[in-house]
């Protein structure tokens, strides 16, 4: 809840502003692609909105940002269509004061567990699916797709680690997977993600991160998703550094740039 006199819990929390606390993590994001010898415009940036209040994420668009996440469907699917009301209703106001104005709509990402019983409502509302990690769920969209005459793109959420904790298949099962995929034409298979185990040293995260590049690498030979095979999602607030050092493309974080909340393991 957001209060005025003070700021937001996120300044609360942490003594900085939002719009510190995005700039800073947007520069942290290019410094590690600079130190991995990429382009740092070639790395999309997804805010994790798990914990965050609607009116930071207001002000997130307001800055321009444009690529959200969320791991809960019932908060996806209302956060989506507020921000796009408020966007639409303004470029409305400013059509009528005689204004031509460009509003760019929100990406929104299904970062989390997808239930089959709730993707179509993920489907309606989402530019990318990271967490396809069975084909009894791929089929589901398949279906989906089929009947909206809509390519859904999704990413294969790989269990690297090999935890029970961890959603994701095992990595021996994500080529297979993919080829099944490959099938389905209403799906489309545009890369790989995947979480490490936690810990405070980011550098613990690494060994994951390249075992899931190297498979990446391995099924971009294969020619997936009409060649479209180009996503690699991985790393969140704590290691996401690493990650993009390792050839992360998509990184979700939500905390570093939200502020901490007493349950973290959304970014």
């Amino acid at each position: 809840m957001t209060d005025t006199k003070s700021g937001t819990r996120a300044e609360i929390e942490t003594g900085m502003s939002l719009d510190a606390r995005y700039a800073a993590v947007k520069e942290r994001v290019e410094a590690a692609a600079r130190r991995a010898g990429r382009d740092p415009s070639r790395v999309i940036l997804i805010a994790v909105t798990k914990y965050a209040e609607l009116d930071d994420i207001k002000r997130l668009v307001e800055l321009g940002h444009r690529d959200f996440g969320e791991n809960r469907v019932q908060q996806l699917t209302q956060r989506a269509a507020m921000i796009e009301e408020q966007l639409r209703r303004r470029k409305t106001l400013s059509g009528t004061a005689g204004e031509e104005v460009e509003v760019e709509m929100p990406r929104w990402h299904m970062i989390g567990t997808l239930q089959r019983n709730k993707a179509k409502q993920v489907v309606e509302c989402t530019r990318l699916i990271h967490s396809v990690d069975s084909m009894r769920l791929a089929e589901e969209l398949q279906s989906i797709g089929l009947k909206r005459e809509q390519r859904i793109d999704v990413l294969i959420q790989v269990n690297v680690s090999g935890e029970e904790s961890k959603f994701g298949c095992p990595v021996p099962a994500a080529e297979p997977l993919a080829a099944a995929m490959e099938s389905m034409a209403y799906l489309r298979v545009r890369g790989l993600m995947t979480m490490a185990p936690y810990s405070e040293d980011p550098e613990q995260a690494r060994p994951y991160f390249s075992r899931l590049r190297d498979l990446y690498e391995d099924m971009a030979k294969l020619d997936l998703g009409d060649g479209a095979f180009n996503l690699l999602s991985m790393g969140m607030s704590g290691d996401f550094e690493a990650a993009i050092e390792e050839g992360a493309n998509l990184v979700r974080v939500g905390s570093a740039i939200f502020g901490e909340r007493e349950v973290e393991d959304a970014g």
